[in-house]
């Protein structure tokens, strides 16, 4: 194991033995749904920094994956669309924060009446060894662990959960990222990486580590602040500003023009006509907003129309649109 890998296991073992609130810091508020109770302990031990559950993608009770289970409240939350025996599978190669689970979910049965530990499979594993079989996956999910491993052991990871997705099976995670260059020092302190601060990635570079695994559809849903690496308390010069990102990659085919990343774009057509068609997909009704891809902007931008409105990219995609 990487020495690096190796701090990153001592600290999530502290972790799981002594829940760390402020360990990572997310801005998303605990799901509300009906008859769900998520225990305290598992909100004191939600290591994240988003949220990789969405009810669009749970529907018709499919085969999920989670790695890096955490205090299993994402687990919980995930079990409560698939209610069946060994419906959700958690991995981590973490022994304390597996016990740590099994006990979360004991609590979890006695706070509400429709959960049962069973629904869970815990299993002991590795993300770049995933103990999946090939296509068996509805929807993967991971939440503040990918941004922790370097070019090669993201690779690896990426393509692991590629191999174990059915196809047109998602991908869905939350990670830090950072526009700004960080400098060595920052990059190589292996606390600082375990802690989800100094392997944050570029959005665009992020990106391209999932399509040059495969993946033809990119969604990035969400884009919030996280956290500020500062002079005084880290070793860099100026202030780095580290933001989180929701993304969702889909195994789709590849389009032979490349692959379709929705960053929160759209367009408006605002002609003289009831539409605009551009014989390619693509119609624009009048006056009404189509999200698209960027692929597609790109396009729609070189026609040079007078009547055509792109929008920039708002990092926020929900669904539906050009692809």
């Amino acid at each position: 194991m990487s020495t690096y890998l190796e701090t990153t296991h001592n600290l999530y073992k502290e972790a799981a033995l002594t829940p760390d609130v402020g360990l990572c810091c997310t801005t998303n508020p605990i799901w509300e749904l009906p008859g769900l109770n998520i225990p305290k302990i598992m909100q004191e031990m939600n290591y994240g920094c988003g949220s990789t559950v969405h009810a669009r993608d749970l529907t018709n009770n499919p085969k999920m994956l989670y790695v890096g289970v955490g205090g299993g409240m994402e687990l919980l939350q995930f079990s409560y669309f698939n209610r069946q025996k060994g419906g959700v599978v958690g991995i981590d190669v973490v022994d304390e924060m597996l016990e740590a689970s099994r006990k979360n979910f004991k609590k979890a049965e006695a706070e509400n009446d429709w959960f049962k530990s069973e629904f869970v499979d815990l299993i002991k594993g590795d993300a770049m060894n995933l103990p999946v079989e090939d296509n068996s996956i509805d929807v993967a999910a991971q939440n503040c662990l990918f941004n922790i491993f370097k070019a090669d052991d993201l690779k690896k990871a990426i393509e692991e959960m590629y191999r174990v997705l059915k196809p047109h099976g998602k991908l869905v995670m939350s990670d830090p990222t950072c526009e700004q260059p960080m400098n060595d020092t920052l990059r190589n302190d292996e606390r600082l990486r375990a802690l989800c601060l100094s392997g944050s990635l570029p959005i665009k570079d992020y990106v391209k580590a999932l399509t040059d695994a495969g993946f033809g559809t990119i969604e990035i849903r969400a884009r919030k602040p996280y956290r500020i690496l500062d002079p005084k308390n880290y070793p860099t010069d100026e202030l780095i500003y580290i933001e989180s990102i929701e993304v969702a990659a889909i195994k789709d085919p590849m389009p032979e023009d490349g692959p379709c990343v929705f960053t929160g774009k759209a367009a408006i057509y605002y002609g003289s006509e009831a539409y605009f068609d551009d014989k390619k997909g693509h119609v624009l009704v009048k006056n009404q907003p189509l999200a698209i891809c960027d692929k597609t902007a790109e396009a729609l931008l070189a026609l040079n129309r007078d009547d055509i409105y792109v929008s920039e990219s708002t990092f926020h995609y929900d669904g539906g649109g050009c692809c």
